[in-house]
């Protein structure tokens, strides 16, 4: 199994899970990150550290966001590693919490 980052992620981009993660599996797209699902080794230690709420075991994705298992996994490539904190966007706390941001998700040019 893996973890997952869910819509919350979307025009937030809090890294703080990023410090924390032993295998740097996260990947950073310009307005979202994702889980490589390849390198996840399902430590869950990226969990209590989004402010977002944003990350969930794969098991636990709720239903409404289960897409983004796949999601994860065909932009882990697309995306490049990112090992290391940064700041969140600038908008991030207005849009974390909001609904339906997929529609807003950004892919690499």
């Amino acid at each position: 199994m893996t973890h997952v980052v869910t819509e919350n992620c979307i025009k937030c981009k809090f890294t703080d899970c990023v410090d924390v993660c032993p295998v740097d599996c996260f990947r950073e797209g310009p307005n979202f990150l994702v889980i490589d699902p390849e390198e996840c080794i399902d430590c869950a230690v990226c969990i209590p550290e989004c402010p977002a709420n944003a990350i969930f075991a794969e098991e636990d994705v709720p239903e409404h966001q289960k897409h983004f298992i796949a999601l994860n996994a065909e932009l882990s490539p697309e995306f490049e590693s990112i090992t290391s904190s940064k700041e969140p966007l600038e908008e991030a706390e207005h849009w974390n919490g909001k609904a339906d941001k997929l529609k807003l998700l950004e892919r690499n040019a």
